[in-house]
């Protein structure tokens, strides 16, 4: 039984989530109903990252096992016949060994978060992005976001329900960077807690807002508390960019400045 390994983007706007629930449309169903359209196969879809409601994808991956074997160049055609009415496209389909995994096999992952700070909201990237009327000190934002590099109790920015059995991860990269009237907070590790960039984000905000100083943000990580975090940023905002499988020599599959998505081996 051959397993393929996919490659997708996806608007999140009109979806429940990457994974599939009783109380709407997820983009792991959506797919799953594809493959069940043309191969008349029913088969268990597994993703890289469970992204949340409203968060999008520029380089999200998944693999299934199918009976028979696919040419995946036909593969890929026919998920994206099937899947041109969803807001989701399949970017690449190759074979995969069949121990690849694209959750556990994972070794980095990392996400886009950007922030538009001008006076006029956004017409063309309404639930892309998140607006701010008043301009945001990006370098402010970026310094006082380097106290989370490295390996820490993240309790202050993970979700209330997290199922996480421990609070301790590490952050390989935290950037924040303007690019005209966006601010793009760029973040990479092997793995994140529930919410745990939208919540980094929206504190990081405060700090931009100049309502806290990088001190302030740091006695935040301290406290240990999620009562500590600054308002969680909204979904809208946040793209899972890239996922990588395998050691590197880049900082944990981070694209580089100016980039939304990223080809990995």
């Amino acid at each position: 039984m051959p397993r393929y390994r996919i490659t997708l983007e996806y608007d999140g706007t009109p979806f429940v989530g990457w994974q599939t629930q009783i109380n709407g449309k997820s983009v792991q169903g959506a797919i799953t109903d594809a493959i069940a359209h043309f191969a008349d196969e029913a088969t268990s879809v597994r993703g890289a990252g469970r992204t949340d409601a409203g968060v999008h994808a520029t380089g999200q991956v998944a693999h299934f096992d199918l009976a028979r074997d696919w040419d995946p160049l036909k593969l890929r055609e026919a998920l994206n016949h099937h899947l041109k009415a969803q807001c989701i496209a399949v970017l690449e389909c190759v074979v995969a060994p069949p121990d690849f995994d694209a959750r556990f096999s994972a070794t980095g992952r990392a996400y886009l978060y950007r922030i538009l700070d001008r006076r006029a909201p956004p017409a063309l990237d309404r639930n892309r992005v998140w607006w701010h009327a008043k301009r945001l000190d990006a370098e402010a934002m970026h310094d006082a976001a380097q106290v989370l590099i490295g390996t820490h109790d993240f309790t202050t920015f993970r979700a209330a329900a997290c199922q996480a059995a421990s609070p301790i991860k590490t952050l390989d990269r935290l950037d924040v960077i303007r690019q005209g009237d966006e601010i793009h907070v760029h973040a990479a590790a092997r793995s994140f807690l529930h919410n745990q960039v939208r919540s980094i984000v929206g504190s990081l905000k405060n700090v931009g807002h100049g309502r806290w100083t990088t001190q302030d943000f740091r006695r935040a990580l301290d406290a240990r508390d999620r009562a500590a975090c600054g308002p969680v940023a909204p979904p809208g905002g946040l793209y899972l960019v890239g996922v990588r499988y395998g050691p590197g020599s880049d900082p944990c599959c981070l694209p580089a400045s100016g980039r939304t998505g990223l080809t990995l081996s």
